[in-house]
């Protein structure tokens, strides 16, 4: 083995590298239109998956919507009262 084999084969890959890039005339034009299709590709995949999505019913939302409220008062209450017991010494002092 020659000691210039593996640089050969390194620049060889540059080279072609190099001439791909040299051969892609991407304009500025080229890459808007490119990103204006894969945005519609995109937002058409978007709406065929909503399409195919479960919604819920009013009674669902409904019943999520007060478990949400009322865990929330729940936890509020939970902590307001710890954090006034822990309070409490300190404001004595």
């Amino acid at each position: 083995m020659a000691s210039g084999e593996p640089l050969d084969w390194i620049e060889s890959e540059m080279a072609e590298d190099v001439s791909i890039r040299k051969n892609d005339s991407g304009g500025a034009l080229e890459q808007a239109k490119g990103f204006w299709q894969r945005f519609q590709q995109y937002a058409y995949e978007v709406k065929t998956e909503t399409k195919r999505v479960s919604w819920p019913g009013k009674q669902e939302i409904y019943g999520t919507t007060v478990m949400v409220i009322l865990t929330t008062f729940l936890f509020v209450s939970t902590f307001g009262s710890v954090t006034s017991c822990f309070n409490t010494p300190y404001r004595t002092l």
